[in-house]
């Protein structure tokens, strides 16, 4: 393996991940790692580790070009001893390669996929696009529904029109970009708001959940919102390379020639344009020559531009995983760069919730205040968490049941927040009624009480609980809003109800079972620990 792509520790964990889902009843197994965790190294390492004692080839399917000349680079990279071959368009190097990197849009050619075979393993790049007909038919075609090993990276596990849980059987392991800006692998952030008078958001439509291309377009027209932007970014970012993401070429284009206009050399790069167009705006780019990209959403995959420290979010948006995509361009590491800028465009806007800073992360945090830095956001809501352990009171209310946590009960009463197998909170009662004392258990060490062991009312309890969880595992492990509780469940999940007797009702979801599981193993575990100290 060359030294320089050895994967970091977050990099093999994801990789360990799918080796030991892939040894279960399950083979379509998906990472979700933030832009700038390396999802190609870590593809590129798992290739390397698993081709040997594996049948069959290995398949990448990517749905760019850039991608797929990125994908085969970095395998060659990582290990020069493997073939690389590549099918797109005219090319077809599959004769003799080790490892295909391949265009959905050949794939979905049947002469084209026929023409391939003994493929062993298939990696998805950008796999939120796996539920669309066409990586349907080519993943049916090369076995990922007849029990091929199968793993599908993305930075985000949302796609608008829904389907994902049709192809994903689990996330096997995910990444907090919060955790990659504290371990120093990526930088940090901060957002300023660009306000344009006249911009009003209520009048924008929805479409697929989100505000509509066109639509939006049109009010960032109207408003006038190009020589704002304009203006902004000669004020926040006057030293900064960035890129700005607007909803439609026209947009773009115009953003584009605002900044012109004051002196910031732009260009503008949309889908349709030509190779060597994108080509000769990406040099001027990386040349310094164009301080300044706007696009309409075609850099936010596969554009690998690490000197990038501004992204400017000239498409706002209800999506807090395509906000992630946007924002993410601009937090890879580069020399000299301390830090990233995100410029939010906004208008009026009471009908929608839109995305923002503190959606990169899914840790604790309402809000950012204009400038302050993620960490900071994520600090200031954590300490008024523990402020609120002081006594701040809160409404008497169904407190378990209208929590974002998910609070479960066992079948002996005790309330408690399941988190891994091995890890959960609860609650125990205090000296009083009303009062409770917070314990955690894991596998190692059993049921164990904080230092600090005082008396506490329900309400705080609570808080305090759902804090310590936030710092344990990430925020989709417990929140009852979590993508991955509305799938179908799984067949392990099935199967595990069947051992333990245990009814799954008609209907059930990947969270209902899960639940029901966690409740059974809870109350073992308390009730054995109640006997052993008896």
């Amino acid at each position: 393996m060359n030294g320089s792509f050895a994967p970091r520790p977050y990099q093999t964990a994801a990789i360990q991940a799918l080796a030991a889902g892939w040894q279960g009843p399950n083979n379509r197994l998906a990472v979700v790692l933030p832009t700038g965790a390396g999802k190609t190294v870590v593809f590129a390492n798992l290739i390397l580790a698993t081709q040997t004692g594996r049948a069959g080839r290995t398949l990448v399917i990517a749905h760019r070009e850039e991608l797929i000349q990125q994908a085969a680079d970095k395998i060659r990279a990582v290990a020069p001893e493997l073939r690389v071959g590549i099918v797109k368009a005219e090319r077809d190097e599959h004769q003799d390669a080790d490892v295909i990197v391949a265009s959905i849009q050949t794939l979905a050619v049947k002469r084209r996929r026929n023409a391939i075979h003994d493929i062993g393993m298939i990696v998805i790049d950008e796999c939120h696009h796996a539920a669309a007909k066409t990586y349907m038919t080519v993943l049916e075609h090369f076995g990922a529904w007849r029990g091929v090993p199968t793993a599908g990276f993305t930075a985000t596990m949302t796609r608008t029109d829904g389907g994902l849980s049709d192809v994903w059987q689990d996330v096997v392991f995910t990444l907090d970009i919060l955790d990659m800006i504290r371990d120093g692998y990526l930088v940090n952030v901060r957002g300023k708001r660009v306000v344009v008078d006249g911009l009003n958001l209520d009048k924008v439509k929805t479409r697929a959940g989100d505000l509509q291309d066109g639509q939006l377009a049109q009010a960032l027209e109207d408003s006038g919102a190009a020589d704002v932007v304009a203006d902004a970014y000669r004020q926040f970012a006057s030293d900064r390379q960035g890129v700005v993401f607007t909803p439609t070429v026209a947009t773009a284009q115009s953003m584009a020639d605002a900044l012109n206009d004051i002196g910031i050399p732009a260009a503008t790069i949309w889908g349709d344009m030509s190779r060597e167009a994108r080509q000769t705006a990406l040099g001027w780019y990386k040349t310094g020559e164009v301080q300044v990209l706007t696009n309409c959403m075609v850099l936010t995959e596969g554009f690998d531009a690490p000197w990038t420290s501004c992204a400017v979010i000239a498409r706002p948006t209800k999506s807090a995983g395509l906000y992630c995509q946007m924002a993410g361009r601009a937090l890879r590491l580069w020399e000299g760069k301390k830090d990233a800028l995100l410029l939010d465009v906004m208008g009026a806007s009471t009908r929608h919730k839109l995305a923002s800073i503190v959606d990169l992360t899914g840790k604790e945090a309402a809000s950012a205040e204009e400038d302050q830095y993620l960490t900071e956001a994520v600090d200031a809501a954590e300490e008024a968490a523990a402020a609120a352990l002081g006594g701040v009171q809160w409404e008497d209310v169904d407190l378990f049941h209208s929590s974002p946590i998910r609070w479960l009960q066992t079948e002996r009463g005790t309330w408690f927040v399941p988190l891994k197998d091995d890890v959960f909170l609860f609650l125990v009662r205090g000296s009083e009624p009303g009062l409770f004392r917070i314990r955690r258990w894991t596998a190692t060490e059993g049921v164990k009480a904080p230092q600090q062991d005082p008396d506490a009312s329900l309400d705080v309890a609570m808080r305090w609980t759902e804090a310590h969880a936030r710092k344990l595992v990430p925020a989709s492990f417990f929140q009852r809003s979590a993508s991955w509780r509305s799938a179908p469940p799984s067949s392990r999940q099935r199967g595990w109800c069947r051992h333990y007797r245990i009814q799954v009702p008609p209907g059930a979801t990947a969270g209902d079972v899960s639940d029901l599981q966690a409740i059974h193993r809870v109350t073992l575990l308390l009730g054995r620990q109640s006997a052993l100290a008896a």
